[in-house]
């Protein structure tokens, strides 16, 4: 077999071409990698504040019924009654936070 050789011309082109598809594929796996990471972290983001829009109108409908039983006992569990509430009034939150979330990260 002969065995073809190459101008040091045409070996520098290879090697350029060849460096040059290397730093590009680099590149690539880079950026890609810094969206993941924003990605990752607007999720996190996203799931807090979902998360403790949820969990702070439970709380307050929970602190607000106990003190009403303790104040005023009565027939009824107020504690019951605003929790649910507040889980209620939560999810409404939480569903107009993801829905300004979604709608700004689209522009």
């Amino acid at each position: 077999m002969a065995r073809k050789f190459r101008s040091s011309g045409e070996r520098r082109r290879i090697i350029s071409h060849d460096f040059h598809g290397r730093v590009s594929r680099r590149e690539d796996l880079k950026i890609r990698g810094a969206q993941d990471r924003e990605a990752f972290w607007f999720g996190l983001g996203t799931f807090g504040v979902v998360g403790w829009s949820v969990v702070i109108p439970t709380l307050v409908g929970v602190a607000l019924g106990v003190w009403i039983d303790r104040t005023w006992p009565g027939r009824f569990s107020w504690t019951l009654m605003l929790l649910i509430g507040g889980v209620m009034l939560g999810c409404v939150n939480a569903w107009y936070w993801v829905k300004k979330i979604g709608i700004r990260g689209e522009k």
